[in-house]
């Protein structure tokens, strides 16, 4: 039998999936990870997500980039079920240039993928400001993106490799895009055209067909890392619908966004020993008061993005385990313990009531979701530090505790506990 159709020859495939409303501390286990991977691949999601990494003392912040690049040996994959703004991408190359890292044969970019042009940033936050209700956009492109790819309209990084065609198309798009009433200024088409000529030429040879680069890799027995963007709890149809995300954050997309069939995955759940969200929706266990403060101060939780002040509450174990069953998690990486150090009483949320009743997942309508209350129980704090530790059977006994409580709920084990933001702070 070939071996090209010969499952038994598959690499590995692993994922790290975000398991709340993202911002969970993904990009440091992805970091650790992608030194064992020879690929690491996006396979949604464009330069909304913000993955913070600090590598010898150096604070590196990647929006459209996998987070493998730092890595010389690995390869870096953007999937076809991305969304990429090109500016984006080439600032972040040329960064990292500056600082030494060379991507030369180690970035890959699906030619299935769609460009997320300027123009769909405007029309995002036109949208925002029309809208009765908030979504909390970070008005990056991403929903209108999105909305060209459905409708058929959108242009691919494969159309770059036909300039001729690709600047028709251009320019037909961005007329219908400047007679949008309501836009704030008019798109020069001639300059868009030449800007994004030096993109193509910038990028020469690392647009192909990612999908065949992946699959030939699993049948070699090489190992694939997703990275996921986002959380679960942002998916467009299992996320707090309508405050989410324009794409699927959640493993289902893996193979549809990467372009690779459906085989045995590593499914890691990231997320924190506390709760946080940004921008608007239903938050259960939010804390508007100087508990949240001093999650958020302790944190510094602030968007890697957008800079906006993240809300913050306690762990909500209801929502975690809802997500972790979407995604098929095997695995718990549970970060930013130490913002918890000082804390004497913890509290996680282990069941709602809704109209008096009790639930144990969440419900499918935001009206039900707003209305929901926590039930909440109490843990005792370990109040002593905790950013040295590396072995989690040494965490404070406490500390200990409050991890297998967690474990017990959501029947997966913790295998990496985050104890500080340096790249090596990780009890495992």
């Amino acid at each position: 039998m070939s071996s090209k159709n010969n499952p038994t020859t598959a690499g590995k495939l692993t994922a790290v999936l975000g398991l709340n409303w993202g911002d969970e501390g993904k990009g440091k286990l992805v970091d650790i990870l992608a030194g064992k991977s020879q690929f690491v691949a996006r396979f949604g999601g464009g330069a909304n997500a913000g993955h913070t990494i600090v590598a010898n003392g150096k604070k590196v912040i990647l929006h459209q980039l996998p987070s493998g690049v730092l890595h010389p040996q690995t390869k870096n994959v953007i999937g076809n079920g991305c969304v990429v703004h090109l500016p984006t991408l080439i600032e972040e190359i040329s960064e990292l240039e500056k600082i030494g890292v060379n991507l030369t044969g180690r970035l890959f970019l699906s030619n299935r993928a769609t460009i997320l042009f300027d123009f769909h940033k405007e029309l995002d936050g036109l949208a925002e400001s029309k809208a009765k209700q908030k979504i909390g956009t970070t008005k990056r492109g991403i929903g209108p993106a999105y909305s060209d790819r459905v409708n058929r309209k959108s242009l691919r990084l494969g159309d770059l490799q036909n300039f001729e065609n690709f600047a028709v198309k251009l320019r037909e798009r961005l007329e219908e895009v400047n007679a949008i009433a309501g836009m704030p200024f008019r798109f020069d088409e001639g300059r868009e055209i030449n800007l994004y000529k030096d993109f193509a030429e910038r990028l020469n040879g690392m647009i192909v067909d990612t999908s065949e680069l992946l699959q030939t890799a699993l049948r070699d027995g090489k190992t694939v890392l997703a990275e996921g963007a986002q959380g679960s709890l942002l998916d467009i149809d299992h996320g707090t619908f309508p405050f989410v995300t324009s794409s699927t954050t959640t493993a289902g997309n893996i193979f549809s966004g990467l372009g690779i069939p459906p085989q045995t995955l590593e499914s890691i759940g990231v997320a924190k020993a506390y709760t946080t969200r940004v921008g608007e929706g239903p938050f259960t266990t939010e804390l508007e008061n100087k508990t949240g403060e001093k999650l958020r101060d302790i944190g510094a939780e602030f968007g890697a993005t957008t800079g906006r002040p993240r809300r913050c509450g306690w762990m909500d174990l209801v929502a975690t385990k809802y997500s972790a069953q979407l995604n098929g998690t095997t695995v718990i990486n549970l970060t930013k313990l130490d913002v918890l150090n000082d804390f004497e009483e913890i509290q996680t949320c282990v069941k709602y009531k809704l109209d008096g009743e009790e639930i144990y997942t969440l419900p499918a309508t935001i009206e039900e979701l707003e209305r929901v209350e926590p039930v909440f129980e109490t843990l005792p704090g370990w109040q002593s530090d905790t950013s040295e530790i590396r072995e989690i059977k040494k965490l404070p006994k406490n500390a200990q505790n409050y991890i297998a409580f967690i474990e017990r709920y959501l029947d997966i084990p913790v295998k990496w506990v985050g104890v500080g933001v340096e790249r090596e702070a990780m009890a495992v």
